[in-house]
């Protein structure tokens, strides 16, 4: 990867309660190398990296009432102007924006259906370093309680483009999708919010859901093929900790 789109995803990150298991989960799983920034302004904050380059990233829990979960960041050439954009649109700003050392400038915010994430402007940090390929980021999934009101927000905010489709509408940049938004419906516990969920390609779906569910995870849905034309084969997975991630692989059969 060389270059990030501004208002695409730029970044995963996980909050975990604890550091050491969520090393040895992806790491099995996923071959991710991890290696903690020892400076103590970055809190134990923790890189996962996939053949050398960044994959994606942990930080432990701030305070006990902070979910353990992964939260996407998406990338922008301007956190303050994307931030007063996005709460013109509906959003709410709940940390920033402040500057992260040298490595760039953050801000935590939830859409107006209540899934958060994070705006990321890049310094010294672009964000991942791979992507695409088994074992990274290659896709985003929101799940929300109000599909119509989500993908009017991040039309005006990130002025993506959208794929109409009347059950699953994807979202993109530049001609090429990274994303989809889903209603959330009766299978979801009204407890849960509107959330966004990391998918890392993998090589075998069924395989990597196995080995997750080995090392203490629970498989919330597949191994299925998605059913529209060129699906996908996905799973949805809750780790150990309890963050929900997907895997996803091209279909190889008929």
């Amino acid at each position: 990867m060389t270059e990030i789109i501004p208002g695409s995803p730029c970044w995963a990150q996980l909050s975990v309660k604890d550091m050491d298991g969520a090393k040895r989960f992806y790491g099995e799983l996923f071959g991710w190398t991890a290696e903690t920034d020892p400076d103590p302004q970055y809190g134990g904050y923790t890189t996962f990296s996939l053949g050398g380059s960044p994959a994606a990233g942990a930080a432990p829990l701030m305070n006990p009432q902070q979910p353990v979960m992964w939260l996407l960041s998406f990338a922008t050439t301007d956190t303050d102007a994307t931030c007063e954009t996005a709460k013109a649109a509906g959003a709410q700003v709940w940390m920033g924006p402040m500057e992260i050392g040298d490595l760039g400038r953050w801000a935590l915010l939830s859409d107006p259906t209540g899934a958060p994430f994070a705006v990321w402007r890049a310094r010294a940090f672009q964000g991942f370093g791979v992507v695409n390929e088994p074992n990274a980021f290659g896709w985003a999934d929101l799940s929300t309680r109000d599909r119509n009101a989500a993908v009017d927000f991040y039309k005006s905010a990130f002025d993506w483009q959208v794929w109409p489709n009347d059950v699953y509408p994807m979202v993109g940049l530049a001609g090429e999708m990274f994303g989809g938004v889903m209603e959330m419906g009766d299978q979801f516990p009204p407890e849960i919010p509107s959330h966004w969920i990391p998918h890392f390609l993998v090589a075998d779906v069924d395989a990597s859901a196995a080995t997750a569910g080995r090392l203490g995870a629970e498989v919330l849905h597949g191994p299925v093929d998605v059913e529209m034309e060129n699906g996908p084969r996905i799973a949805v997975i809750r780790d150990p900790q309890g963050a929900a991630f997907g895997v996803f692989a091209p279909r190889t059969g008929g």
